[in-house]
């Protein structure tokens, strides 16, 4: 009697097969290991770039007249510069900073563009062209007058370009095609601001300072008013980021998979549009923010959009509070607006970025 023999190969196939699979766990444990240590490490540093913010200021004070004046509300000139100024600026900085890294994370995801920011749907022209015709018409002079306007202005545009970008008749709209509609609508809403403010200048000098970005002129009861909005759009940015994740592959290969692309799409336009317009309404123009800080975060945790929602919303606030912590130390007794150092920090990040051969994918 002839007996077959055990297949060749079957029990080295199996400790190949077994080798893999620890090889995987084990990268997929040092990817979390590493995404956990830099989330920590960006939790250090933003918490320490809170403390320098109070401590720091145009106006010198030392440590412990600071101290002195957050502990005793007593309207000494130290209480006032802290609970007047300081904390006031750096609460504004986190929140606004970290709606605008979550709205670029989710834009360029949206988009599949690794260097769009929030502004490329018109976020910011849309805001400014509101607040422009609300001072020039209505006689708006102080941010607690105009912010409505700004996220009013912000929402209506991004509107318009994902209805332009959509087409007619159709409810979904393509990556380039919310490019182009929201870089087209900038340049028309920016001209007609522009226009605007060179017929009578006067009139406009209240938003000077607004236009180019500063998280020093807001009060703490306009954030309170604008922080549900800012926490609505950062929840459905949460919600929605799983799906991205699936986008990111295409819209059909999405579809497939199950996911509803047109909703994640629509909600996710809906969270940059609250996050980038809320945030734009209470500080102007910051730019940069929502281009730089996703697409390092990229490099550190990779593409998955959960992950580069998180580690944004730490990584922005970071970046906010030390471009105004280095606006007030370096132009004493004077300030630099936080806007003007964020475009001086992105514009040779944006050329490296452009100039690199192989940019992180989405």
């Amino acid at each position: 009697m002839i007996t077959a023999a055990p297949p060749v190969g079957r029990p080295n196939e199996a400790l190949t097969e077994s080798a893999k699979s620890a090889r995987t766990m084990a990268s997929i444990s040092t990817s979390l290991g590493r995404r956990l240590s830099g989330l920590a490490g960006f939790l250090v540093v933003l918490a320490t770039l809170i403390v320098m913010s109070v401590l720091v200021g145009a106006n010198p004070l030392p440590a412990d007249a600071v101290w002195h004046g957050l502990l005793a509300r007593d309207g000494s000139e130290s209480s006032i510069i802290v609970w007047s100024m300081r904390i006031p600026r750096t609460v504004v900085a986190v929140i606004t900073g970290c709606a605008f890294g979550v709205a670029g994370a989710l834009i360029q995801a949206l988009t599949r563009n690794p260097l769009a920011d929030p502004g490329i749907l018109g976020v910011n022209a849309g805001a400014g062209f509101a607040v422009t015709v609300g001072v020039g018409v209505f006689g708006l002079s102080s941010i607690s007058g105009y912010i409505w306007w700004a996220f009013g202005g912000a929402a209506i545009a991004t509107v318009l370009v994902y209805l332009i970008g959509a087409g007619t008749g159709s409810t979904r709209a393509n990556p380039v095609a919310l490019v182009l509609a929201g870089v087209a609508l900038s340049a028309v809403l920016g001209g007609f601001t522009s226009f605007l403010t060179l017929i009578n200048p006067d009139t406009f000098e209240s938003i000077r300072n607004w236009n180019l970005g500063s998280v020093a002129r807001t009060d703490i009861s306009d954030t309170v008013a604008v922080l549900p909005f800012l926490t609505i759009g950062l929840i459905l940015a949460l919600g929605v980021s799983g799906a991205l994740n699936s986008i990111a592959l295409g819209d059909d290969l999405a579809a497939s998979l199950g996911t509803k692309v047109i909703r994640t799409r629509v909600l996710g336009i809906i969270a940059v549009t609250l996050l980038a317009g809320g945030a734009t309404a209470l500080t102007g123009g910051i730019g940069f923010v929502g281009l730089m800080v996703p697409h390092v975060v990229r490099w550190i945790v990779g593409p998955d959009q959960r992950w580069i929602i998180a580690f944004s919303a730490l990584c922005a606030p970071a970046l906010i509070l030390a471009a105004d912590i280095l606006g007030r130390v370096i132009a004493r007794p004077g300030e630099i607006e936080v806007g003007i150092v964020t475009a001086v920090i992105g514009a040779p990040v944006l050329i490296a970025l452009v100039r690199r051969r192989h940019a992180s994918g989405i």
